[in-house]
């Protein structure tokens, strides 16, 4: 009993020996890019409205009754296009009048001089006294100062006729006509319609002051260059998508921030063609909400990577970067903004260095892994698993 016993534990032994340890599983498969740097335009985005060029009030200088209103409303007129007749009558009488005290005037002046001209020589001749030719002279004086009052009234007289017809100071579109024939208006206060000049048009954008800070700091630290701020472009979309054909110019910028909205308000001029045509074959008219891309600046040494390589997670973005140990680490980062498909890295990744951008859910942080070149669906050969997947 004992020696089988013991050749039993023998043969266990043997069998245990013979049983070899599994071999560890292969390392998960992950597709990787490496971080590069490059330079490439930096092109923020904001919330614009349109303005006309010239918006301008038409008023009008008499106060008086409208005879007669000559434009169509909302249609386009031309600089000296006539607008409105205020009733003419009452001006030409008073323009006649001070015609006729002008003539009167100089009749006065006329003799006067004539009797300063008679009286000289006879104070030489003793035949009159000082007090006649002094008489004279001020009579003279007085009638030449009349004149020159009767002249100027007439001049006030012409300009109130000639500005009972309003005409269009500059070529646009003009609006709804708040007065018509018959109603009386006040000189320079009644507002009777406005024309506004549509070719340029502008286009103001809000700028917040936190955009503002981190440009001057990225410019002080060389990270983005641009050329003299006026020649800053801007490229314009309006609400339905369409993107305008014409670029504008910056032209101007605020001083002051708003202190209700914490904004630099800036503007550009936008070329508009179309302003002259017949209303509905433009579709750019003041008073539009618009987005307004601004073109000059360009970034250096900018990090770019696949919208894919970003995670988020509870402490902000983070990547998987695979070191040189092809072990996996959690590397949290900083995205700012789009370029395309791609996210702008402002801080956490540097050139060089790879990270994961498919396969996430096979590894942890401390991981070894097998990391392969990334192949997107432009470079994805028909055979590789980048392709495979293409057509599950």
């Amino acid at each position: 009993m004992a020696h089988t016993g013991a050749g039993l534990f023998v043969i266990l032994l043997a069998a245990c020996a013979e049983k070899a340890p599994p071999p560890p599983p292969p390392a998960p498969q992950v597709e990787v890019v490496t971080v590069t740097a490059k330079t490439v335009p930096d092109e923020p985005e904001f919330i614009g409205q349109t303005e006309a060029f010239r918006p301008v009030e038409i008023r009008p200088q008499v106060t008086g009754i409208i005879k007669e209103v000559f434009f169509t409303e909302g249609r386009n007129v031309k600089k000296n296009d006539r607008l409105y007749l205020i009733d003419p009558v009452p001006f030409k009488a008073v323009y006649l009048s001070g015609k006729a005290r002008v003539a009167q005037a100089q009749a006065r002046l006329v003799q006067a001089e004539q009797e300063l001209a008679r009286v000289k020589p006879l104070l030489e001749e003793q035949a009159v006294s000082q007090k006649n030719v002094d008489d004279a002279v001020a009579e003279m004086l007085g009638a030449k100062a009349t004149l020159e009052a009767a002249q100027s009234e007439l001049v006030k007289a012409k300009f109130d006729l000639d500005n009972t017809l309003i005409t269009a100071p500059v070529n646009g579109r003009i609006g709804r006509s708040h007065f018509y024939e018959g109603r009386l208006v006040s000189a320079q206060t009644t507002l009777l319609t406005t024309i506004d000049q549509l070719d340029p048009m502008y286009v103001n954008v809000n700028v917040p002051e936190s955009y503002l800070l981190r440009r001057r700091r990225e410019l002080a630290e060389h990270r983005v260059q641009r050329p003299d701020i006026f020649q800053l472009h801007g490229v314009m979309t309006f609400s339905d998508g369409t993107v305008y054909p014409e670029e504008g110019i910056l032209d101007f910028a605020d001083v002051t921030l708003r202190s209700e909205t914490g904004m630099l308000q800036a503007r550009f001029t936008f070329p508009n063609p179309e302003g002259g045509f017949s209303p509905g074959k433009s579709y750019f008219y003041p008073g539009q909400f618009v987005k307004v891309r601004l073109k000059g600046y360009i970034r250096t040494d900018a990090i770019l990577i696949p919208q894919r390589a970003v995670q988020q997670g509870p402490k902000g973005s983070f990547v998987y970067v695979v070191d040189k140990e092809d072990k996996a680490e959690l590397r949290p980062i900083r995205a700012s903004t789009w370029h395309e498909k791609e996210w702008l890295i402002e801080d956490g990744l540097h050139p060089g260095e790879r990270i994961v951008v498919e396969g996430f859910h096979r590894i942890q942080p401390g991981v070894q892994v097998n990391a392969v070149p990334f192949q997107n669906e432009e470079t994805a050969s028909p055979d590789s698993p980048a392709a495979e997947k293409m057509t599950r």
